[in-house]
């Protein structure tokens, strides 16, 4: 097994593609901490995640709280050891709406859950990898920092933003023998994005037709990804961002 007895974080982990993630890791031999601001979505999922027979803890934390961390962090390496992995998953979407209509308080919300969130997080997570010697660190970014989504302006600024911060945080902490990468899903079959098609928000057949593959991921085709960046088959890889995306960015138009 990949990770087995290995401690991994995986934030926003109570749903969606973080509880697929988490999931990942569990069966591959992980102990895993499912972490979330929903704290009793937070412990049934690790309850369901646990019939494994893994390893499997609920902690209640929010990702824009440094102090919530700390706490969730101490009690992880008391109950399950040092972290040896970070998934930072946690984070918004937003609505969308034109630009010159963005509500600012939205904005601030969407960047400090998916910017902020992802730098208290390695911040504090990497002052016990910096002493350990080594760790971890997978990001989930977006497709949507590469391209100008229109109707984004915070979701895809923030995304952009984790970009950018994979690459300072792997240069800055190379040296201490951390990776940090990070994952750019494409549309994924959530129960957010089928909300969103049920509403009519998205065309499902307009965005298939849009992805060369023809068809939107499955969550585990992103932790699959997940699990490759936190891996020692990916050991001389850092700094980069994968996007898993179907080709959605390769067919650029």
């Amino acid at each position: 097994m990949l990770f087995q007895d290995k401690v991994v974080i995986v934030t926003g982990a109570a749903r969606g593609i973080g509880k697929s993630i988490a999931a990942a890791f569990a069966q591959e031999g992980a102990k895993v901490a499912v972490v979330d601001m929903n704290g009793s979505l937070a412990a049934k999922a690790a309850e369901e995640i646990g019939r494994s027979g893994r390893a499997v803890l609920a902690y209640q934390a929010d990702v824009r709280i440094p102090s919530d961390i700390q706490s969730m962090l101490s009690m992880v390496c008391a109950q399950l050891g040092l972290p040896a992995v970070l998934v930072n998953n946690a984070g918004l979407s937003q609505r969308h709406v034109p630009t010159v209509d963005q509500d600012l308080r939205e904005w601030d919300e969407v960047l400090d859950t998916n910017l902020k969130g992802t730098l208290i997080c390695s911040a504090e997570v990497g002052k016990v990898m910096i002493k350990n010697g080594c760790g971890k660190i997978v990001n989930i970014a977006s497709i949507v920092a590469f391209s100008g989504f229109p109707q984004r302006s915070a979701y895809g600024p923030a995304k952009a933003g984790v970009v950018d911060l994979t690459k300072v945080l792997a240069v800055e902490w190379a040296p201490y023998g951390i990776t940090v990468n990070a994952v750019a899903p494409g549309y994924v079959q959530t129960p957010m994005i089928e909300g969103r098609v049920a509403s009519g928000e998205h065309d499902l057949k307009t965005l298939e037709g849009r992805i060369p593959l023809g068809r939107l991921a499955d969550p585990d085709e992103i932790a699959q990804a997940v699990l490759f960046l936190a891996s020692e088959r990916a050991s001389y890889i850092t700094g980069i961002t994968l996007p898993v995306d179907g080709g959605w960015l390769a067919r650029g138009e």
